[in-house]
């Protein structure tokens, strides 16, 4: 079998990706960069991004749909897969960093595609944020960083069905789970302050080696203990249930039958047999 997905990435949808995903990358790591001045006068802004990235969020689902990627029926398993992430969301919701919801993102943007699986990673986190009323200014840096999980497991270049693709997406579980968490921490560790551990805070204007070092520290100090235990979660179910739910998906993507063009010619109706309209006339 080809490392080809089920709906690959075309150019709406790759410029689309590429902007929310450079738009969000500044999101994220802009107290690296910035100077002192400027962090003090803007630092605060940076939860007005809220509608800024859930409005290119919803750009990358505009794209899906203007390239035909987004019938009916793959909005169908999108919907699936997004209530399935977002339901075992609810049951963990986050509980010592455990988030199967994960597994089911990894899945769907392995099978379907790089595209749909950043969408379906951004609408499982939504879901579960809306069922768990963890909706906040950090939740569009969660849709963005559980959309990239989706994105990244749609471009592994691990072949499809191959014996190694189970430990290759196992192994891209357990280090996105914890670069979902190296990544989530940066909305809210600039605006510690006086509150973060000595020697782990944000320093305006310090150089970039000084607080890249702080951050490893605050990191390594309060989000591993977390972190690890959500990467090997989901590489433990990618390894005993991935490849059932890889079968389950790639399945429906066959009977789904995406791509396919509706042809509503009258001329390619089978007629029926002659012995079904003897049968019908002797009724």
């Amino acid at each position: 079998m080809s490392t080809r997905r089920v709906i690959p990435l075309r150019w709406p949808s790759v410029a689309a990706v590429c902007l929310v995903g450079v738009v969000g990358l500044l999101a994220f790591t802009w107290p690296f960069f910035v100077s002192a001045d400027f962090a003090t006068a803007h630092g605060n802004d940076a939860p007005w991004l809220f509608a800024v990235l859930l409005g290119l969020l919803s750009l990358v689902c505009l794209a899906e749909i203007t390239a035909g990627h987004l019938d009916a029926k793959a909005i169908a398993v999108l919907g699936v897969a997004a209530a399935a992430g977002g339901a075992m969301r609810l049951l963990s919701a986050g509980t010592a960093g455990l988030e199967p919801m994960f597994f089911v993102v990894i899945v769907a943007g392995r099978v379907l595609g790089p595209g749909v699986g950043f969408v379906s990673g951004s609408l499982a986190v939504t879901t579960g944020a809306l069922l768990t009323g963890g909706v906040g200014p950090w939740l569009p840096f969660q849709m963005i960083s559980a959309g990239a999980v989706g994105l990244g497991a749609g471009l592994l270049p691990v072949t499809a069905g191959s014996r190694a693709e189970r430990w290759a997406v196992a192994g891209y579980a357990l280090v996105s789970g914890l670069l979902f968490g190296l990544f989530m921490n940066l909305w809210f560790w600039p605006f510690l302050g006086p509150n973060a551990p000595t020697g782990m805070g944000f320093v305006p204007g310090a150089p970039l080696a000084t607080n890249l070092a702080h951050y490893g520290l605050f990191y390594l100090a309060t989000s591993l203990g977390w972190d690890l235990p959500r990467g090997v979660l989901n590489a433990a179910l990618v390894v005993v249930a991935g490849p059932a739910l890889l079968r389950v998906f790639r399945r429906a993507a066959r009977r789904a039958a995406f791509g396919a063009p509706v042809d509503f010619d009258p001329h390619s109706v089978v007629p029926p047999s002659p012995s079904a309209t003897a049968h019908g006339a002797s009724r």
